[in-house]
């Protein structure tokens, strides 16, 4: 019995470092979409206080925030699995020494 769980979470475990892997390489993959810069030449006051005024193309903020955001949960969700294959390695562990 222990021997499964064992190889059970082996098997998780494997599936969850190539889902990291998989995650940051689609994330580095994707190109980032450009927008024109509403700053571009203009004072950084006003709206544009803290903004760029030097280039006339800047990356989607919005865009970049959503694919961190998205990633962020996908890993989270990785690290409830990885709880769940610890305690199911406790599991195994008790059955074995009871």
């Amino acid at each position: 019995m222990f021997m499964q769980i064992a190889i059970g979470a082996i098997g998780i475990g494997i599936v969850l470092m190539v889902g990291y892997l998989v995650i940051a390489q689609v994330r580095v993959a994707l190109p980032t979409p450009e927008v024109s810069n509403p700053c571009y030449g203009l004072p950084l006051t006003g709206a544009c206080v803290g903004g760029d005024n030097t280039s006339l193309i800047i990356d989607d903020v919005t865009y970049t925030d959503g694919v961190t955001a998205t990633q962020a949960t996908v890993f989270a969700g990785f690290g409830l699995i990885a709880v769940g294959i610890i305690v199911l390695a406790a599991f195994g562990l008790i059955n074995v020494f009871r």
